[in-house]
């Protein structure tokens, strides 16, 4: 440039500009890039030409030429002050930053200059300026020179037609040799296959080729590009596009004479609203583009832009948010959309929330009040009913203006539901519905009013909840305060709530017991008929519960306690805490009760059985009794009075002198005898239960209450038969004792004169079976079950006929009242205490599998307490202390050789059928248990199972015993040896014949068996073989100091009962007691069982502690040593 610039001087029309000018000319982000730009020194070389048109050069990303001037005569407007009009040589080309840029420097150039009058002024440039302003135009020239031929985007708009709105078109253009845009040289398909020249810009082409392959991606069958692009094809994608072009410099143009086309920023589209003289209301676009000279038009179908074009160039602008297709049918249509005044109300309360949720309604003249859109609140309606029921209703309330609408808490099909009586639309706004639902946290104090959505972590509120019972007091103590106060709920009630409040004392429980029906406590008492009986041990039971002055029902209280409930609410609204101990056992006794009771009844009517004086105290305990039967205080006083007995000597006619432990047993048992009460005498073997019943026996014969008419009955294994008629004769001699060892048949004679005169009659177990209808028919003064475990089996015809015996008392007399199962304890109390447990079905459900299995462990305190008073057992640790001890030792003998090879043979086959059987072991429990068994023979002499096994193969327990025996006969002692398995025991015999050493045999088909025992008992032969059966009960044997278990029993009872032979009273040396048990084998797992079932007697008649269960397939696997990873 020649010479210095002119100096400048800014003119007026620059002055006039205020910055809400420049923003309604360039747009707001505009103005804030051209701020930047002018602050930062971007513009140089400001000048005004004589003209009045202001130049300068801009530098950004390259050097560009600015021009702005004012049009002389031009129409001015607000979008035009002064006539504004600029060029630029950047991409834009018009209302640029660039432009923007030179006018804010002009202004700050004007502003800061203070001339003299006639002198130009020229403002000073800084000295960084001046070195760093030619660096850059350097390196932009350079950059151009590298960068390759512009690009330019030629932009047309196609006339809008009906069928389509505004369509915006796009085409590429190079600069040609003249400097003109040409489209010679460069075509879409060239940029989209990469055809395009390399010698053309890098960035501009990259831009252009991105519009293409916008299309061809939105496109599915797009093949080959035309020479224009239709924005439309690219949706509101093409803003972006566009935006993108232009920051790369390339030029957008316009027209033949390439006029420049100006990208705005995005615009907001309106509607204004205006009411005529006719009160209806006209519906009109209103837009706001900066530069446009033309009236702008909607681009894209749905509308997305605006484009604003003529002969001075175009302006284009996105909208900040794409009209849906609706609106943009309805856009097309404003200016004609007219509402007539009668639907002006309908419209601005339905319609036009749904209009505001895509566009802003305006009213420019004021002459529509457009009304107020609140926020969706929650409406809740509560109803109140009888019965603590409570109904609620959610939904949400939307309201416009002074109407309301409710719409249900469902998630909107779409953006607009019809709410119900109603075909307006209501407009729903998920996102707030959303936030006002998870603020609903106070609705946990309730239950049932929230629940969770399936794969979402918040809670879902319950649309139309019923709450019942204590979930209405919840609810109306402390969630309906909380959803009053919140301004966001609208809540209505329908009713009331009642006064809800806690009982201030707590529940008082009445306890009373009546007769039933007429009996007096007499009937029956003479007849001795089973039925009456039945009867007389039964009373009503009365229970009933006050809270306040208000009766509480008692099935209420039950079912409340039964579903494990934290309080049970009253009628009238007063409510009290049932986790209190008073009430949680009046629960488990009534439970107890009714599990008890075998009557009739649907469990309204509760009874009580005479034999559950326990129960009754723990009853009474809990509260006030209100009323007693007589007869209730008469016997059930007497099982009460149980724990302070009278003390009755025994009768001068006893020859015999009671040890304290044998004086306290014949106290309880005159006790029982007096009281027509049953019990069990439990006392440890060898402890003189005999002695006790027949001192017993003798005082109630003393005082002329056991007469031949009714004597007391005596059942007991045939081989104890004997032993009571001897011990009658030597301690009770004036008790007339009869056996009755033959069936009435046999001897030809009847019942009554076989036992004619006799105060006692003694029978077996077997002859109770066959003469049971000569045995029933008969009245008794009592019975006495001795060894009363052979009535264990409540299947039995044993029991059957045990149960039916007529007689106001029956004992049982057991050293193992329990055996196996709590079954074996259920089916002696059920004869001698009929009523005091139900049903054994019932029993086992309630008793036998929940303690056993080990999952109710506190059941097991409860029946000691009920078996307490019923129960009386004594051990010989703890009452004979002059007793000799009993040194016990289990002696472990391997197998020889051949003997371990034909048992581990055996062992692999009998283990491998017997775990085949164990899926259904109910079913298979006979050939398991044969299975077991040959194992256990196998274990003592293989030739028991295998006959024909080589000698070699000898049993190596016999010789284990015979060098025991031979030694302890030689200092004299003498021996008990037992064996299970009589082949195995005539083996042993035949054995100690060959070494002769004298012996005394006794099994199950010995005839003389007094005899037998009385050649070892008076004898001096130094070993007695007894088989487990035939000699495990009923016999004294203290001559002896020693016993030989030759082979374990599963039942340790059985065992205890045969070593208990020779350990009882009378005996006078220390009892060693050897268990021989084959090495290695099956019996090693049957002592481990023993141990186990041993701790099922203890923990239930001596001890307390959890139980384990009886033989169950674990146990049968344990037996086979099975190993873990073969378990099925």
């Amino acid at each position: 440039m020649a010479g210095p610039p002119p100096a400048f001087v800014a003119p007026d029309w620059i002055r006039q500009l205020g910055r809400d000018d420049l923003s309604r000319v360039f747009g707001t982000t505009t103005v804030k890039r051209a701020v930047t730009y002018q602050r930062r020194g971007a513009v140089h070389g400001l000048r005004e030409d004589q003209d009045g048109v202001l130049r300068a050069t801009v530098y950004g990303n390259r050097r560009y030429s600015t021009t702005v001037w004012s049009q002389a005569g031009a129409r001015r407007s607000p979008r035009r002050p002064a006539g504004l009009a600029t060029s630029c040589s950047c991409p834009v080309g018009t209302l640029c930053k660039h432009a923007a840029a030179v006018i804010l420097q002009a202004q700050r150039t004007a502003g800061a200059a203070t001339p003299a009058s006639g002198t130009p002024h020229t403002p000073a440039t800084a000295a960084w300026e001046n070195l760093l302003a030619p660096v850059l135009a350097e390196l932009d020239s350079a950059s151009e020179d590298r960068s390759g031929t512009p690009l330019a985007l030629q932009v047309e708009l196609a006339q809008a037609t009906t069928a389509h709105p505004t369509r915006l078109r796009l085409k590429p253009l190079v600069r040609g040799a003249s400097g003109a845009w040409i489209q010679t040289g460069i075509s879409w398909a060239d940029l989209h296959r990469g055809y395009a020249s390399a010698r053309t810009d890098d960035r501009h082409r990259a831009a252009l080729a991105a519009v293409v392959q916008a299309q061809a991606a939105r496109s599915p069958h797009w093949y080959h590009p035309g020479e224009w692009v239709e924005a439309a094809a690219l949706g509101p994608a093409v803003w972006p596009l566009l935006r993108d072009a232009a920051h790369a410099g390339v030029a957008l143009v316009t027209g033949r004479g390439r006029q420049s086309v100006r990208l705005a920023d995005p615009v907001e589209l309106s509607l204004d609203l205006t009411r005529d003289s006719d009160a209806a209301i006209t519906l009109a676009p209103v837009v706001d583009l900066p530069g446009a000279t033309a009236p702008p038009q909607l681009v894209g179908d749905p509308g997305h832009g605006l484009a604003a074009g003529d002969e001075h160039g175009m302006v284009l602008a996105p909208l900040t948010r794409p009209l849906s297709k609706a609106v943009t049918t309805l856009l097309g249509q404003a200016g004609r959309l007219r509402v007539p005044a009668a639907d002006t109300e309908r419209f601005l309360t339905a319609y036009s929330p749904a209009l505001r949720r895509h566009t802003t309604l305006t009213s420019s003249d004021g002459s529509v009040l457009i009304p107020e859109v609140r926020p969706p609140h929650l409406a809740l309606t509560v109803t109140f009913e009888p019965g603590h029921l409570t109904r609620l209703r959610w939904t949400f309330r939307y309201a416009v203006g002074q109407v309301t609408h409710d719409v249900p808490l469902l998630p909107p099909r779409n953006s607009q539901d019809h709410h119900a009586g109603s075909p307006q639309p209501v407009v729903r706004d998920p996102d707030r519905e959303e936030a006002l639902l998870s603020s609903l946290d106070v609705l946990d104090g309730a239950p049932g009013l929230r629940i969770p959505l399936p794969g979402k972590a918040r809670l879902g509120v319950v649309l139309e909840p019923e709450l019942t019972g204590w979930a209405t007091v919840q609810f109306a103590r402390d969630v309906l305060p909380a959803l009053q106060e919140r301004d966001d709920i609208d809540v209505t009630l329908v009713g009331e709530p009642l006064p809800y409040a806690e009982v201030e004392d707590g529940p008082v429980v009445q306890v009373s017991t009546r007769d039933l029906g007429s009996a007096d406590g007499a009937d029956g008492a003479g007849t001795g008929q089973v039925g009456d009986v039945a009867d007389r041990d039964w009373f009503g039971l009365g229970l009933s519960v006050r809270a306040g002055d208000q009766e509480v029902p008692l099935r209420d209280l039950l079912t409340a306690l039964t579903r494990d409930e934290e309080v049970l609410l009253l009628p009238d609204g007063s409510w009290f805490r049932l986790d209190t101990d008073e009430l949680r056992a009046l629960h488990r006794l009534v439970q107890e009760a009714l599990a008890l009771d075998d009557g009739d009844g649907d469990g309204d009517d509760l009874r009580i059985n005479r034999y559950q004086a326990g129960l009754w105290e723990e009853l009474v305990a809990l509260g006030v009794v209100t009323e007693q039967s007589e007869r209730w205080q008469r016997t059930v006083g007497a099982l009460l009075a149980l724990e302070e007995l009278p003390h009755p000597d025994p009768p001068a006619t006893v020859e015999a002198t009671l040890r304290d432990y044998q004086l306290d047993g014949y106290r309880w048992l005159s006790f029982l005898l007096d009281h027509d009460l049953g019990g069990i005498l439990a006392d440890d073997m060898g402890l003189g239960k005999t002695l006790q019943v027949l001192t017993a026996a003798e005082r109630v014969r003393a005082e002329g209450r056991l007469s031949p008419r009714e004597p007391l009955l005596v059942v007991a294994p045939a081989s104890v038969v004997a032993t009571w008629q001897r011990e009658a004769a030597r301690f009770t001699p004036r008790l007339e004792v009869a056996a009755l060892t033959q069936t009435t048949r046999r001897t030809g004679r009847p019942l009554d004169d076989l036992v004619a005169g006799a105060h006692v009659v003694v029978t077996s177990y077997t002859l109770l079976r066959i003469e049971e209808e000569h045995l029933v028919e008969r009245a008794w003064g009592g019975v006495v079950l001795d060894e009363a475990q052979a009535v264990k089996n409540h299947r039995s015809r044993t029991y059957q006929v045990a149960r039916r015996l007529r007689a106001p008392v029956k004992i049982a007399v057991t050293g193992t009242p329990l055996e196996n199962s709590l079954m074996d304890l259920w089916a002696l109390l059920s004869i001698v205490a009929p009523g005091l447990f139900s049903s054994p079905e019932r029993f086992s459900t309630v008793f036998r599998r929940p303690i056993e299995s080990g999952t109710a462990p506190e059941l097991l305190d409860t029946l000691r307490r009920r078996i307490r008073p019923l129960v009386l057992r004594r051990t010989k640790e703890s009452v004979a202390a002059d007793l000799p001890p009993k040194i016990e030792q289990v002696v472990s003998v391997p197998l020889n050789p051949a003997h371990r090879r034909i048992y581990d043979t055996h062992l692999q086959r009998e283990r491998q059928r017997i775990l085949g059987l164990l899926d259904d072991v109910d079913r298979h429990r006979i050939a398991i248990l044969a299975a077991l068994t040959k194992l256990r023979q196998l274990s003592l002499d293989v030739h028991l199972v295998v006959p024909d096994a080589p000698a070699s193969a000898r049993p190596s327990k016999v010789d284990a015993l015979l060098e025991q025996v031979v030694e302890l006969a030689a200092e004299g002692h003498r021996c008990l040896v037992f064996s299970q398995f009589t082949r195995f025991l005539r083996v042993v015999r035949d054995r100690l014949q060959a070494e002769g050493i004298e012996h005394v045999y006794l099994d199950g088909r010995t005839r003389d068996r007094p005899r037998r025992i009385a050649q070892f008992t008076d004898g001096d032969a130094p070993v007695f073989l007894i088989s487990l059966k035939a000699g495990g009960s009923g016999l004294t044997l203290t001559e002896a100091d020693y016993v030989f278990v030759l082979d374990p029993w599963w039942n340790p009872a059985v065992e205890a009962q045969a070593v208990d032979r020779t350990h009882r009273i009378g005996q006078d040396k220390t009892v060693m007691v050897y268990r021989l048990v084959a090495k290695d084998t099956i019996e090693e797992k049957v002592v481990a069982l023993q141990e186990h079932k041993r701790e099922l007697f203890d923990k239930v008649v001596d001890a307390g502690g959890a139980l384990g269960a009886a033989l169950s397939a674990e146990d049968i696997r344990g037996l086979l040593d099975v190993p873990a990873g073969l378990r099925s």
